[in-house]
């Protein structure tokens, strides 16, 4: 095991007297080449070299050191920050940018919490909804009801909708229907066929399982074809990746702990996910638990090497091919926390392209990011925005269809080419995947 490294009340500085601030060792690998400024989506829109990664890391070095303070002209770089990571695949140095980032949010937290300057609705979402599963059931009930029982088609006739941001409008526009949740509906325990080739634990997720649970679906479809058990463990919880990218570092280890007891004590051997953001955060739960008994970070560890996203899963332990050909032009959105993040990048082309009939087209630049990062596109609408309107026009013109592998970025594209009328349909990787298993299936009954 990697040396752990811990802080100590002399080596926190004026700015971040708070635990787990940004370590010294990480900072200090900055050599402000500037390779990433050609990627930084907040730097290309503003020019602005504090909200560049190289001025951010600079400013995160000086606030640590003491030598500036703990204001907005350090806060506000950092929490406009999208943490798409694209930086890190292009760092000569291997900087953490996202790591940093990551604790100098946990220093923010913690300052505007002790002096009572949260955000309210976001505080609300992340400590009062998104850690309850009941909660999350009860707002998708929600959903369907506004949509099945009129009140979407009332709101859109009296022109109600018009009272919300545009941002908001866009979106609502776009949310599908909500199904029943995958982890209440489904049995807990789905077998292949054939004899099992091993046992996998599924994350259904909050956002993919209250709005998405069609793609949550799909993987257990997808999976069970290949031969393996799935299993969803009722006492799942949500990842905390939204937790650790906010700095509420306190709840995202709670839930953390929460799902490292249940995945291990099910007893599996892969805990897969189908939504990039939440991937990367249970890879990275070791870093929550640096500060804490050796205990707890070695079974975050032990945790943490399970963890593998559906795509990568498929693609390393061997998946047979379709043999149903499904016709369309395609296209291929990298998810930031996939691709920068987690290094996954060519298993989801590999899925896609094994399908028959598939016309596969390369989206020119596409990892960059689309701007959804999370709630980034509801905090920083703007800037999403300006992102989204570029991510649209990169989709090539002759393409029907957009693939990716995370449900924020899933919405945000659809927002982005409803709003430009581009009937383009945007489905998940394991989507395709699953309608040309089951269309084969079709075939053979």
């Amino acid at each position: 095991m990697a040396e752990r490294l811990v802080s100590t009340n002399e080596e926190r500085a004026t700015a971040f007297g708070y635990p787990e601030p940004p370590q010294p060792d990480k900072y200090s690998k900055c050599v402000h080449c500037g390779f990433c400024l050609e990627v930084c989506p907040t730097y290309q829109q503003s020019s602005d070299e504090n909200h560049s990664p190289r001025g951010r890391v600079y400013l995160i070095k000086q606030a640590a050191l003491g030598d500036i303070p703990l204001d907005e002209a350090v806060i506000d770089p950092v929490m406009t920050c999208l943490d798409c990571r694209a930086c890190e695949s292009v760092c000569p140095s291997g900087v953490e940018v996202g790591n940093l980032i990551e604790h100098a949010r946990g220093q923010i937290y913690a300052w505007q919490t002790e002096h009572g300057r949260l955000n309210h609705v976001q505080q609300f979402t992340l400590r009062h909804l998104f850690p309850y599963p009941k909660r999350l059931r009860w707002a998708g009930k929600f959903l369907r009801f506004y949509h099945r029982s009129g009140l979407r088609s009332l709101a859109h006739k009296t022109q109600i909708t018009k009272l919300l941001p545009q941002h908001l409008r866009d979106y609502e526009d776009i949310l599908p229907t909500p199904s029943s949740p995958t982890l209440t509906t489904w049995p807990t325990v789905t077998s292949p066929q054939t004899a099992p080739k091993g046992r996998v634990g599924l994350l259904t997720g909050c956002v993919m399982d209250a709005l998405m649970s069609p793609i949550n679906e799909a993987t257990i479809r997808v999976v069970a074809h290949n031969g393996w058990e799935v299993v969803m463990p009722a006492q799942q919880v949500c990842c905390g990746a939204l937790h650790v990218h906010a700095g509420d570092r306190l709840t995202a280890r709670s839930l953390a702990r929460t799902n490292i007891r249940a995945f291990l004590e099910a007893d599996v051997d892969y805990v897969i996910t189908n939504s990039a953001g939440c991937g990367a955060a249970m890879k990275e739960y070791p870093d929550l638990f640096e500060e804490l008994p050796e205990e707890e970070y070695d079974l975050a560890t032990q945790f943490a090497n399970k963890v593998q996203d559906v795509s990568e899963f498929l693609v390393e332990t061997g998946f047979e091919p379709p043999k149903h050909s499904i016709s369309g032009a395609v296209t291929y959105h990298d998810a930031c926390h996939l691709c920068h993040a987690q290094k996954i990048r060519q298993q989801p082309r590999h899925l896609i392209q094994s399908i028959p009939g598939i016309q596969f087209e390369e989206m020119p630049n596409a990892d960059r990011c689309c701007g959804s990062a999370g709630i980034y596109n509801l905090t920083h609408p703007d800037m999403a925005g300006k992102l989204l309107d570029q991510k649209v026009a990169d989709i090539p013109p002759d393409v029907d269809t957009v693939v990716l592998g995370n449900p924020g970025c899933l919405l945000q594209i659809k927002a982005g080419l409803n709003k430009q009328q581009r009937h383009v349909k945007v489905v998940h990787t394991v989507e395709l995947l699953d309608l040309a298993y089951q269309q084969e299936s079709g075939l053979e009954s």
